[in-house]
């Protein structure tokens, strides 16, 4: 497993945006968009491509187009913010979701809702899931991307606790994570400190 912090000047203004408690919803899901981008660009940059010509305007041109099949999976609901960011950067994306709920006193994840392409062997498929706490939720997640004949799963995350890092370390050792910022750790609710807060509630202001 390897942890890739994404590091950018531009990349840290979004943060420290999205950590301030005074965002508003509608900056906040702008501000997740943007983050987003950076993230998403960093995942896809070793994707295979095959070489094709075009015509250009004025001569034919050698191309590299992308050559492989990608899927993204956000956990709802937050990872919902991170897709559109996804799919406008990655052409031909297919999308599936996993419902997962985390239960606020024992901070153990549950499945309520799957959907996701199939034959997931020869696709390279993106999670999308904002906070990577204690890790419960994103393994569960992987575990059952992994049923699906998924080989290259990938983590896409804003924030991770290294708590989160260990466990996927332990449990999806071929897990690739792609944050922009590991945090100090975890509280004794099981939230990121710093962190941002509760990324569902401040993206839809619930």
């Amino acid at each position: 497993m390897a942890l890739h912090l994404v590091d950018h000047p531009l990349l840290h203004d979004i943060m420290a945006r999205l950590r301030d408690r005074s965002t508003t919803s509608d900056d906040y899901r702008a501000l997740t968009y943007r983050v987003s981008t950076f993230l998403v660009a960093e995942a896809t940059r070793d994707l295979p491509t095959r070489e094709e010509v075009v015509e250009t305007p004025l001569e034919r041109a050698g191309v590299r187009r992308l050559a492989t099949r990608v899927v993204a999976v956000p956990v709802l609901r937050a990872g919902i913010g991170m897709l559109q960011a996804f799919v406008d950067l990655v052409p031909g994306t297919e999308v599936g979701y996993f419902g997962l709920e985390r239960n606020e006193e024992t901070a153990q994840a549950r499945c309520y809702y799957e959907k996701v392409p199939k034959d997931l062997g020869q696709a390279v498929v993106f999670l999308l899931d904002p906070m990577l706490a204690t890790g419960g939720s994103a393994a569960m997640a992987i575990a059952g991307l992994q049923a699906r004949g998924a080989r290259d799963v990938r983590l896409v995350a804003i924030v991770a606790a290294p708590e989160g890092v260990e466990l996927l370390a332990q449990r999806a050792p071929g897990t690739e994570i792609f944050s922009a910022a590991l945090d100090r750790g975890l509280n004794g609710r099981k939230y990121i400190l710093p962190g941002l807060g509760d990324f569902g509630d401040r993206l839809y202001g619930t």
